[in-house]
């Protein structure tokens, strides 16, 4: 969420080149694009989705990431059976 800088769920060239200065490994603009269309599977993207993301942190194979991909599929899952307004959320609800 910190480096989702236009809060569609996704990291743009702007984001992952702040994210990656944050940890203290600063790239040129050509190293960022070649490592977002690496992890992005191709060249035309211009973003890195929230998978790609986790993929790319966590690995493809990865039991955590199966794991957060499971209870985040399961929360769109019980979000679309609702039909009111979302329940207000707390600190405590986070993982």
């Amino acid at each position: 969420m910190e480096f989702d800088l236009n809060d569609k769920g996704e990291i743009d060239m702007m984001g992952l080149k702040r994210m990656l200065e944050k940890l203290g490994l600063t790239k040129t603009h050509l190293q960022l694009k070649k490592m977002m269309s690496e992890v992005a599977g191709g060249p035309s993207k211009d973003t890195i989705s929230y998978n790609d993301f986790l993929n790319m942190m966590l690995g493809k194979r990865n039991a955590i990431l199966k794991l957060i991909l499971m209870f985040e599929g399961m929360g769109k899952e019980q979000e679309q059976r609702s039909t009111g307004p979302p329940s207000r959320k707390t600190f405590s609800d986070l993982p």
